[in-house]
């Protein structure tokens, strides 16, 4: 690589930053709560502020889709991560909400982390485009997190 190419490089964008700043706020923060109770209230709260916060279009897609998660899979507690809605086993994220306005992206995204038992032969998806959050996507979506837990 040249001198120019190298040149071209900013490291990471500005987005990024502001997810990894975030990142670092929320464990600050689940670091300082009190219960185990307390911490799953507010960790709640702090998810649903965060859906209130987006733009119409994100919004109303991560309401549907944390109505899915939560009724799909109780077990599973929601919690911000790097300033997207997630749902997490055992306090590690399973899957989560990311908007499109959070990296400027032309749709949204649903995605699993490696711990999600979505496993199909060699190859599988993890994550998933989502433009819109219709029914026959609800049932897709159930089934996913359904599996993703077993």
């Amino acid at each position: 690589m040249s001198s120019a190419d190298s040149s071209k490089h900013e490291g990471f964008t500005a987005e990024e930053r502001a997810a990894m700043k975030e990142h670092a706020k929320e464990v600050k923060k689940a670091a300082r709560r009190g219960s185990r109770a307390e911490k799953a209230a507010e960790a709640k709260r702090d998810v649903l502020a965060k859906i209130a916060e987006m733009p119409d279009s994100d919004r109303i897609m991560a309401e549907r889709v944390h109505a899915v998660v939560t009724a799909s899979a109780p077990e599973l507690a929601p919690k911000l991560w790097y300033g997207m809605p997630a749902y997490a086993l055992d306090d590690k994220v399973l899957c989560y909400f990311q908007s499109a306005a959070k990296f400027k992206a032309r749709y949204a995204t649903l995605g699993f982390s490696d711990l999600a038992k979505l496993d199909e032969g060699t190859m599988w998806a993890n994550a998933f485009a989502l433009t819109e959050v219709t029914d026959e996507v609800e049932a897709r979506i159930s089934a996913l997190v359904k599996q993703a837990v077993s």
